[in-house]
């Protein structure tokens, strides 16, 4: 046995390095996978799925191999391989997240997400993750002299496993990712399991040209790989970067500044460099303001109170202080790095107060009352569960005046018989008596407005003529026509059931589905060579 063995505390060490790298590894895993598939349960439970798979093929494997051959440089040997696959995630792994979506895109009709997902987890994560799940086995084999005490080492040995998960769990989230970001994240303790290998191989005079190599890989891995881009195809990005929350991406174009915490697709808030209407849904949800008489309250100085949940950068808000100098505009936003992102780029003025909260744990610690509440907090297919229930649309109505309204960006418009929208109009239409909803143009979002004023549309065509902005005034004629009232039927969200990330799941492959039609034609008649001649 090597010296270096006869050191429990060392055999200890090597279990709990670990457990701390196997946790931290799936966390650095959704926050890579979520710029391009979001980070909603569905991904979080492919993700644990599909590691725990790997953790036990490699116990199996890690026991079997213990048993027949019991070397442990063998067992290092693992753990260098998974150090440096895991060093290499940072430089190859979005490439192969791309790979793989371009691939499936064409061959799925269904569950794009969620096979595209999986296929990059297997890929990416399922290797390291089985090196390492021989570990436990292999150690329990090297640190047991005898029967008497083997309970005892078993017990500590995972002891020291669970310890190392736990810090390994808290680390990610609080410490480096924030700090220094996932690729960085991997490649730290892609270097602990290394530095652990290297410290047996040295100690024991161990010939291991494999080790030489492994250092020569993880140092070219620091270099390529620390800071690079998760949207490398992009020239026009003026940030890019993470927080607890969310993958944070600031693009600068010639005529907007554009928030997105997806790669692929999705504009979360945007500053338009001429001032006047954005062109998207922010100009659609002006009409709740005139729903509540905006125009007459201005006209007799009366402020109207505007609370918008899912600040993001402040597009709604700033829109509404352009077009209504009376109105009081407060903010809440859970992300904080967002907030300071709408301060340095978007012109979030700083008079504009905005807490840093859930939405709706907002509003049960608040007893204000407001004229119109936006709720604009479902991002893509990430739609907060406590957002969407009959609870939380109860909650909103309770802090809406009398004459109140709620406008609610869906940014999903389904098709098909029981999509997300339905659910989500439903459950509103339980809430309040006078629903409302229009397509914005030339996008897949869809503006709700929900009051319990019988007289909502009369009021906004009222306020609406006594707007002077001529093309506001023109934008909300051509909301008035697209205005539909909504017919309930019968799905209902609440706190106990809200399957949000089926339902958004079901949209975003009809989305894709279309999207791609012309393209899986191109394919299909002339291979892949025609699509990139398309492209």
């Amino acid at each position: 046995m090597r010296p270096i063995l006869k050191n429990k505390l060392y055999l200890y060490l090597t279990e709990f390095f670990a457990g701390m790298s196997v946790m931290a590894v799936e966390l650095g895993a959704s926050r890579l996978l979520a710029p391009y598939f979001s980070s909603s349960q569905i991904v979080w439970t492919i993700i644990i799925g599909t590691i725990m798979i790997a953790m036990a093929l490699g116990n199996i494997y890690g026991g079997r191999k213990a048993d027949r051959d019991p070397d442990p440089d063998k067992l290092y040997r693992r753990i260098t391989v998974a150090a440096v696959w895991i060093a290499l995630i940072p430089v190859v792994g979005k490439y192969v997240i791309l790979g793989i979506s371009a691939l499936l895109i064409f061959s799925v009709n269904s569950n794009f997400l969620i096979w595209a997902a999986f296929a990059a987890c297997m890929v990416i994560f399922v290797f390291p993750l089985f090196l390492l799940g021989t570990v436990t086995p292999s150690l329990a084999k090297y640190t047991m002299e005898n029967l008497e005490d083997n309970a005892r080492i078993v017990g500590t040995l995972g002891a020291a496993n669970t310890i190392g998960s736990i810090i390994g769990t808290f680390v990610p989230t609080f410490v480096t990712i924030p700090a220094v970001g996932t690729s960085v994240t991997f490649l730290i303790f892609a270097g602990i399991l290394l530095a652990l290998a290297l410290i047996y191989f040295i100690s024991g005079k161990v010939k291991s040209g494999g080790a030489a190599a492994a250092v020569l890989i993880f140092l070219a891995s620091c270099v390529l790989g620390h800071g690079s881009s998760f949207a490398f195809w992009k020239d026009d990005l003026v940030f890019e970067g993470e927080s607890i929350y969310n993958y944070l991406q600031v693009e600068d174009t010639d005529s907007s500044v554009i928030l997105s915490t997806n790669v692929l697709f999705g504009v979360q808030s945007i500053r338009m460099k001429e001032e006047g209407l954005t062109g998207m849904y922010y100009d659609y949800a002006l009409a709740a303001p005139f729903m509540a008489g905006a125009g007459e309250r201005q006209a007799a100085g009366e402020p109207l109170e505007l609370l918008i949940l899912g600040m993001g950068t402040g597009t709604y808000g700033s829109q509404c202080t352009r077009y209504f100098p009376e109105i009081r505009v407060e903010g809440v936003e859970i992300d904080a790095r967002i907030t300071d992102l709408a301060h340095a780029y978007f012109a979030l003025p700083e008079d504009v107060p905005v807490a840093t909260y859930d939405g709706r744990a907002y509003l049960n610690a608040v007893d204000k009352r407001y004229d119109v509440i936006m709720v604009d907090a479902y991002q893509d297919i990430t739609i907060p569960f406590q957002m969407s229930s009959l609870e939380f649309f109860t909650l909103v109505r309770e802090h809406l005046r009398p004459g109140g309204v709620m406008v609610v960006n869906m940014n999903m418009r389904g098709q098909k018989e029981g999509n997300i929208n339905q659910y989500l109009a439903d459950t509103i239409s339980h809430v309040f008596s006078e629903v409302y909803t229009v397509d914005v143009a030339r996008s897949t979002n869809r503006e709700l407005f929900a009051s319990n004023e019988p007289d909502m549309l009369a009021v906004m065509e009222r306020n609406a003529a006594l707007c002077e902005n001529a093309e506001l005034r023109g934008m909300l004629g051509r909301i008035a026509e697209g205005l539909s009232p909504y017919e309930p039927g019968g799905y209902l969200m609440t706190d106990d059931r809200a399957p949000v990330e089926l339902l958004g799941m079901q949209v975003i492959d009809d989305l894709i589905r279309d999207e791609v039609a012309y393209y899986k034609d191109v394919y299909e008649a002339y291979g892949l060579e025609g699509v990139i001649n398309g492209l």
